[in-house]
């Protein structure tokens, strides 16, 4: 959503420095596998972390005539959801969603959520995101599951990693006044940046002395302090448009002080 949160960070009066931090690749010689598990009826629940796992499977499956019977399997079983893209994404093939998280959306509330239901012996299918959630398939191993873990795209790493390292330099040049990361890999990758650079600590100081830092949410924010970096802002609701709001009302805050 480069552009779109591009346009909405002008209309707010910024001036945008868009760098691509990831690529998303996808691993669909995992799809077929999965299709056969559902179509087997080996889960009676399914676990979605993003919206991309959900349409990655979807468009595969079309692309292999097996969407009518991957959309059949997927109705027959109880179907959880991380947050609102995974659920958007099946609402529009007409899949019900049984369980929720709330917000922020984070594993605690996926498995907040999940409390309710019985997994001692009962088969799981967790799509992941772009990496495994370790956390989260080691607590549904704890609890009893029978789990099946895929993961349909994996994040890594821009092929061309130029602009990202013009980034951490323009940042420790204090050249920018505010960054916002709308996931916790993008941190991860621009902190690898800088350290390829040899400038990982100066990349932390500039941005707990120098920049601004918006984190879409507690993950980003946690990943972030891990680190050594002290978020300014967290929106009071975990998306993007929320996001880029609370930072222009933090730097409007922050100008009316002066």
């Amino acid at each position: 959503m480069t552009a779109e949160l591009s346009d909405l960070v002008r209309r707010l009066g910024g001036d945008v420095y868009a760098v691509p931090a990831l690529r998303e690749v996808p691993r669909l010689d995992q799809v077929p596998g999965l299709i056969d598990a559902l179509s087997a009826g080996r889960f009676s629940v399914v676990i979605f972390l993003t919206g991309a796992g959900v349409m990655a499977l979807l468009r595969e499956a079309e692309r292999l005539g097996r969407l009518d019977e991957t959309l059949t399997a997927l109705r027959a079983a109880t179907i959880a959801c991380r947050g609102p893209k995974p659920l958007a994404a099946l609402k529009r093939h007409d899949v019900p969603v049984s369980i929720r998280a709330v917000e922020p959306f984070t594993t605690t509330q996926l498995l907040e959520a999940l409390e309710p239901v019985e997994l001692t012996a009962t088969g799981v299918g967790l799509v992941h995101y772009g990496e495994p959630n370790q956390a989260l398939a080691d607590a549904l191993s704890a609890r009893g599951a029978r789990l099946e873990a895929w993961c349909l795209y994996e994040w890594l790493m821009p092929e061309d990693r130029a602009p990202l390292a013009g980034l951490v330099r323009d940042l420790i040049d204090e050249r920018v006044d505010a960054i916002a990361f709308t996931s916790q890999i993008q941190w991860r990758h621009l902190f690898q940046a800088a350290a390829d650079l040899g400038r990982s600590d100066a990349l932390v100081d500039v941005l707990n002395r120098h920049t601004l830092v918006a984190a879409i949410g507690p993950v980003c924010a946690s990943a972030l302090r891990a680190r050594g970096v002290t978020p300014d802002i967290l929106p009071a609701h975990p998306n993007m448009g929320s996001l880029i709001v609370a930072l222009a009302d933090y730097v409007e805050l922050t100008e009316t002080e002066k």
